[in-house]
């Protein structure tokens, strides 16, 4: 596929974000939205990445979170038939900007809509998950293998991500959560998320507000190890759903356990 993605995804955390990591001023963060950031080290990241991808890459197109918030009509390329970059320069940017990690740098490739590669870097960590489509999922080139048992609903770790759920829908998750070996609100990172259920550090995770830059490499990966992606109703995740609702399990088993426990009467 396209060589040179894992170093230039490298040199932009090395160059751009490390150095902005708890040193940025007072004029280096913004609010796009009531809670929702953005930092000079991902508007600078965004730009060194879609350079850097579309001369790898000549005649591809670029989504990348800053851009799509800029001019929301460059969302739609996510379906175009040619190659599409889908960008997240700083996942977790919250995190980052408060000092905290984890926060990542998420990169997928689409061919005609669907997803063929993915790289996520723990920027702080120096650690690159990356996965192509029919070819598996690797950190730091040791393949991945999510877990192919069901230990049953009260051995289960995972997060629900609640920050976005209707709220009938968070009251019935919290209330049911307790069936459960362990519920999390997570780390604010989809980029830590991903990785996490792919090495069975947790076995699922549960996502409301779906957004490509968040899911889409994450989905390749976990997918790409043996994992299951796939809406509440259990219909599958592609990149141009707007779709809410998005379960993350270890395996077919885990996601069926994890959907029933939460939600018991259905979604």
């Amino acid at each position: 596929m396209v060589d040179g993605v894992d170093e230039l995804i490298r040199e932009v955390a090395a160059t751009v974000v490390l150095p902005r990591f708890r040193r940025l001023g007072d004029g280096d963060v913004q609010q796009k939205a009531p809670g929702d950031l953005v930092t000079v080290a991902d508007q600078e990241s965004e730009r060194a990445l879609a350079r850097g991808l579309t001369a790898l890459l000549p005649g591809s197109e670029v989504v990348g979170e800053e851009a799509v918030a800029a001019d929301p009509g460059v969302l739609g390329r996510v379906g175009d038939t040619g190659d599409v970059w889908v960008v997240d320069p700083v996942d977790g940017t919250n995190n980052f900007a408060a000092g905290k990690t984890p926060f990542a740098i998420m990169v997928a490739l689409l061919r005609g809509g669907e997803p063929v590669q993915a790289w996520i870097l723990d920027v702080v960590g120096d650690r690159m998950v990356t996965a192509e489509a029919g070819a598996g999922a690797y950190r730091d080139g040791v393949r991945l293998k999510t877990r192919s048992d069901d230990p049953g609903p009260a051995e289960l770790r995972g997060v629900v991500a609640s920050k976005y759920l209707p709220p009938d829908m968070r009251a019935v998750a919290r209330t049911n959560a307790r069936h459960l070996g362990e519920v999390t609100a997570g780390r604010h990172c989809a980029g830590y998320e991903y990785p996490a259920v792919a090495t069975d550090e947790q076995q699922f995770c549960l996502f409301w507000r779906v957004l490509p830059w968040d899911h889409v490499p994450g989905a390749l990966i976990v997918r790409e190890a043996g994992g299951t992606v796939l809406h509440l109703d259990g219909s599958p995740y592609r990149p141009v759903d707007d779709d809410r609702g998005l379960l993350v399990a270890a395996n077919p088993e885990i996601w069926r356990t994890a959907r029933d426990t939460l939600f018991p009467d259905g979604v």
